[in-house]
Order: structure tokens, then C-alpha cells, then sequence
């Protein structure tokens, strides 16, 4: 979502921009293999993404850290 705000509409904010991110989303080819809109801005394996993510919510692995339920990452941002 972030490349596409930041690369393909740039120019527009708020619900206009939440519009056209979905309908680009929507209109999408189904093979994306290749293309910089599958990387994302910084271009990782999952795993790893997910790893972050629960890095970064939990505190990094300090002691005590409690457990991190993850969500939702699956989801379609236009449904």
C-alpha cells in the first residue's frame, strides 16, 4: 500500500486516495511476479516481514516480552 501512495498517486490524499489505491487493486494483472508493486518498499521474504512486525510490536525480544497474536496481515485491503 505504501509504494502505491508513494509511487503511482502521489498527488492524492484522504478517501481519494484510499479509492484509487482499490481500484487499483481491484483492476490488478494476476501475476505480479517481477513487477515492483509485488516488493513493496523494502522487498523481503514474508517470514521475515512477519518477523519484524512482531518485533516491533513485542519490544525485540526482551525478557518478558509477551506474546504477539498477528492478525489480519492476510487481508484483503479492498474487502
Amino acid at each position: 500500500l505504501k509504494y502505491l501512495a508513494d509511487n503511482n498517486f502521489s498527488d492524492l490524499r484522504g478517501a481519494d486516495l484510499e479509492a484509487a489505491i482499490k481500484k487499483h487493486i481491484n483492476e490488478k494483472d494476476e501475476d505480479l511476479t517481477g513487477s515492483m508493486e509485488a516488493q513493496g518498499t523494502t522487498p523481503r521474504q514474508l517470514t521475515d516481514l512477519i518477523g519484524s512486525l512482531a518485533d516491533l510490536t513485542s519490544g525485540s525480544g526482551d525478557k518478558g516480552t509477551p506474546i504477539v497474536f498477528i492478525q489480519g496481515y492476510f487481508d484483503n485491503f479492498t474487502k
